[in-house]
C-alpha cells in the first residue's frame, strides 16, 4: 500500500508564526454570475489564509482554475503581506504546474502538497468556505444578476469589513487583530515587473540554421542574428503570454534578449544587414614563464649564499 494514502490520525495543529504558513485552495461557488458574453457561469475563489492568524491575504473570484488565474491572485496576496515561508495546497493542475511551483521555488517559498484524499489537512480552506456560503453569499441573495464584477467589490468590502474584524473563537480574536500581533517572519515582496518574470518555465528549442527561428506552441520566433551560431537555444515564458519570452544563458540563467513572434511582412522589405564573420577562437597565449618578480627574489636569495632552507628528496638509484 501507498504510504500516502494509508490511514493516519488527525491532529490539530498551527504554525507559531504569522506567514510562516500560507493555505492556498479554489473554491466552486454555488452562486451562478453573468457574464459578459451572456453566459451564467460558476465562479471559484481562489483564496490565500495565513495559519497562524486566519487573516486573509487575499481572494478573487475567476470563472476558470487556470495557472494564470492562480498566479495572478497569487502576486495580489504577495504584495499585500509580504513573501511567506512556506504556502500547502492540493495537487490540482494549477498548483503544480511549472510556473507556478517555479516561481515559488525562485521566491524561496516551500510548497507543501497535501497528501491525497486528506483535504482535512487544509482544514482552514475548509472553514473559511462556510463562512462564505452561509454569510457572504446569504447577503448577495436579494441580486438578481449578480456578475463577476460585483462579487469580486462584493467580496473584498465583506472581508476588510467583517470577517477581519470579527472574534474568531479558535484564536480568541479577530484575525485582524492576531496577524498585526505577530510575531512575522514574512520576507518584503519584490515588485510588479520581478513578479512577473519569476512564474515562468524554462524550454530547450533547436534554432531553424535557415532563417534563425524557433518554434514554440505552433509560433515561430525570430533570434537575433548574434545568436545564430547556436544549435539549441533556452527560452523562459509563461504558457499564457507568449508576448513575453526571453533568451536565456543556459549555464547561469541570465536572460540574453527578449525574442519576438517572426514578422513576415517586415521581412518582406528586404533590408538585410550583413552579417559580421563570428569571432574566430583565440589560440591560447604562450606561457610567461616566472613572474618577473618572482625570479628577482630568487636571484636575491641565491646571492645571499645561504643554503636552501628544505631538505631535497635524494636521488633514486639507477641499478
Amino acid at each position: 500500500m501507498v504510504v500516502g494514502l494509508q490511514e493516519r490520525e488527525i491532529r490539530s495543529y498551527e504554525v507559531e508564526y504569522v506567514l510562516q504558513l500560507i493555505h492556498l485552495d479554489f473554491h466552486h461557488g454555488t452562486r451562478k454570475v453573468l457574464t459578459r458574453e451572456g453566459r451564467w457561469v460558476k465562479p471559484l475563489l481562489v483564496s490565500f489564509i495565513d495559519d497562524r492568524s486566519r487573516f486573509l491575504c487575499h481572494a478573487q473570484w475567476y470563472t476558470n482554475e487556470r495557472t494564470e488565474d492562480l498566479v495572478h491572485g497569487l502576486c495580489q496576496a504577495l504584495q499585500k503581506v509580504g513573501l511567506p515561508r512556506s504556502i500547502m495546497s492540493d495537487r490540482g493542475s494549477a498548483m503544480i504546474s511549472g510556473e507556478f511551483t517555479t516561481g515559488l521555488h525562485r521566491l524561496g517559498i516551500l510548497h507543501l502538497p497535501t497528501l491525497p484524499r486528506s483535504p482535512h489537512v487544509n482544514g482552514k480552506q475548509e472553514n473559511w468556505r462556510t463562512r462564505i456560503e452561509s454569510r457572504l453569499m446569504a447577503m448577495l441573495e436579494g441580486e438578481a444578476s449578480l456578475s463577476l464584477e460585483q462579487l469580486n467589490l462584493a467580496t473584498q468590502a465583506w472581508v476588510t469589513q467583517e470577517y477581519h474584524r470579527s472574534h474568531h473563537r479558535e484564536i480568541d480574536c479577530t484575525p485582524l487583530d492576531r496577524f498585526q500581533a505577530g510575531p512575522n517572519v514574512g520576507r518584503e515582496c519584490p515588485g510588479s515587473e520581478v513578479l512577473r518574470e519569476v512564474f515562468r518555465i524554462e524550454v530547450k528549442r533547436r534554432q531553424r540554421r535557415s532563417d534563425g527561428t524557433v518554434s514554440l506552441h505552433g509560433r515561430r520566433l525570430e533570434l537575433p542574428s548574434r545568436y545564430r551560431q547556436l544549435k539549441e537555444v533556452y527560452l523562459r515564458y509563461a504558457r499564457w503570454d507568449l508576448s513575453r519570452v526571453d533568451l536565456i544563458d543556459s549555464r547561469n540563467g541570465c536572460i540574453l534578449c527578449a525574442i519576438h513572434p517572426l514578422d513576415k511582412a517586415a521581412n518582406a522589405q528586404a533590408i538585410r544587414r550583413v552579417l559580421v564573420p563570428a569571432p574566430a577562437p583565440t589560440s591560447p597565449k604562450p606561457a610567461s614563464g616566472i613572474a618577473p618578480l618572482l625570479k628577482q627574489m630568487m636571484a636575491d636569495y641565491a646571492a645571499t649564499g645561504l643554503p636552501p632552507a628544505y631538505l631535497p628528496t635524494p636521488p633514486e638509484d639507477p641499478t
